[in-house]
């Protein structure tokens, strides 16, 4: 992909999730947008090589702070528009929350997670315990021979009593780009915490949407209002 100052859209999949795992929704929001999207899996997931394990307590900050910017870097790409997914929602306020270079122009964030609240690390829990007859075959589609790398680097790591101490929500006051937070209102592994806490700590505008009838997965569960949303934001950008 050749630098250009044309927004891109960057897709950062969930917890579980990898570049597959977005389905259609990144070529749908590009083709509504008239925008490029660029979509990987991280290290760990789908096809991307593996990463050692346990992760560290601070691998998503790790992600965001250290990693993203390589991959933005190796794509050319120097305007973004990041649109994140329950860990990658994370990983995009993260990093918008350190970007010196002024890459990120906006964030989208479905689902994000800026601390631990003890309903998510009890369904985290519910998952681990239908992993090996249930999950495993599934994921084993998308992620092939990461299988257990992606649940385990994902799930051991958020019941690992020690994650508790995750806590971003300092570092929100520090994003001044545009944000939309989206939640589902049957998000099982969130409150409305989350949607408050980066709607009063961010310090640009920012948009907050709760979607009735809509679990953890908004692009998946209300696409047409999802992708609604994200055009709204980045309209401005793009002109």
């Amino acid at each position: 992909m050749p630098l250009t100052d044309t927004p891109v859209l960057v897709f950062l999949h969930e917890g579980l999730g990898s570049a597959a795992l977005w389905r259609d929704f990144p070529d749908r929001v590009a083709a509504a947008a008239g925008l490029p999207a660029f979509v990987y899996s991280r290290r760990g997931y789908g096809g991307s090589d593996p990463v050692p394990l346990p992760r560290p307590m601070d691998y998503l900050e790790r992600e965001a702070r250290d990693v993203l910017p390589l991959v933005l870097e190796a794509a050319g790409i120097r305007s973004a528009v990041l649109v994140g997914h329950s860990d990658g929602a994370t990983i995009a306020l993260v990093h918008a929350a350190q970007d010196r270079g002024g890459v990120v122009r906006a964030v989208a964030a479905l689902a994000p997670h800026t601390f631990v609240e003890d309903m998510c690390v009890a369904a985290i829990a519910k998952v681990r315990d239908t992993y090996a007859e249930h999950l495993r075959p599934r994921l084993a589609r998308h992620h092939g021979a990461n299988v257990d790398c992606a649940f385990h680097g994902w799930n051991d790591t958020w019941l690992d009593p020690r994650f508790k101490a995750m806590e971003y929500r300092p570092l929100l006051a520090n994003i001044t780009v545009p944000v939309t937070v989206i939640q589902g209102a049957d998000d099982e592994y969130a409150t409305r915490a989350q949607v408050d806490a980066v709607a009063d700590g961010v310090s640009g505008p920012v948009r907050a949407i709760l979607l009735p009838d809509c679990g953890h997965s908004p692009q998946r569960d209300q696409p047409e209002a999802v992708t609604n949303a994200i055009l709204d934001l980045i309209r401005p950008l793009s002109g």
